[in-house]
């Protein structure tokens, strides 16, 4: 599906695929490897972000997913993210939607709602944002309906 679908279906704190349709090549070709991991990966969706116009440029619509943490002594250093437009080439499937009862923290992103995590429960959000504060935090439960929007994102 496109990342158009994405944008207009799949809720914050999916586990969304990417792909550019090629096969992965052997381990022993370095670099065809590295082209082919910057078009083939996963992440969680954190945002969606409307189009918007800079001066005269239009921007389009944008969805942004978590791809991992780097850290070092438990401390996060580098937080790995990547934007796509909704107007890319790739391909992308949802893999996994949130889990009913589990709860969203998250923050105001500019017009936008940003995913900062993804608890399994009201306890362990507030545990999670004790941890980490940030401003404007909520909480939004994951409500039963929405993993039944899976059907039309497979269409």
């Amino acid at each position: 599906m496109s990342a158009q679908c994405i944008f207009d279906n799949a809720p914050l704190g999916s586990m969304i695929q990417y792909s550019d349709g090629t096969p992965k090549p052997p381990v022993r070709f370095t670099k065809k490897l590295d082209h082919w991991t910057r078009s083939n990966g996963s992440g969680r969706l954190t945002r969606k972000s409307a189009g918007t116009v800079v001066g005269n440029y239009p921007l389009p619509s944008s969805i942004t997913l978590h791809q991992g943490n780097l850290s070092s002594g438990g401390v996060v250093l580098v937080v790995m993210q990547r934007s796509f437009s909704i107007d890319t080439c790739l391909q992308f499937e949802v893999i996994e939607t949130p889990v009913s009862g589990s709860v969203r923290v998250i923050a105001p992103y500019g017009t936008g709602m940003e995913l900062l995590h993804l608890a399994t429960h009201y306890e362990a959000a507030a545990s999670w944002l004790k941890q980490h504060p940030h401003a404007n935090a909520v909480f939004e439960d994951v409500m039963a309906g929405e993993p039944s929007r899976q059907a039309a994102l497979t269409q």
